[in-house]
């Protein structure tokens, strides 16, 4: 069975909401303080994953967003407030939330 245009969008959005905000918080939590509170990069490379992966999946994550917002008609102050909270950290969670909420 497949899903309507908008609704693949709208699950698209949910995933992507989700991987951004846990990708956004290992690079705050987790890449951040390694790198500058305890050095810790050069000895583990395998960490250059996280801000790498963060950049691609929040571009995916905007045009998603741009995406969503068309369809569904949205503010562009909606649409701005959506695309910011892929920055701040937890705030994807709860736009995830109120996105599906009122749309789905």
């Amino acid at each position: 069975m497949t899903q309507s245009p908008t609704n693949a969008a709208l699950t698209r959005f949910r995933l992507l909401a989700v991987l951004c905000g846990v990708n956004l918080l290992l690079l705050i939590f987790g890449y951040m303080p390694a790198k500058y509170a305890f050095d810790a990069i050069e000895s583990n490379k395998w960490l250059i994953f996280i801000p790498i992966a963060h950049g691609y999946l929040y571009i995916v994550y905007i045009l998603t967003v741009l995406q969503i917002g068309v369809q569904r008609k949205m503010t562009f102050i909606a649409i701005l407030a959506l695309i910011a909270a892929g920055t701040i950290p937890f705030a994807s969670f709860v736009a995830e939330r109120k996105v599906v909420k009122k749309y789905a």
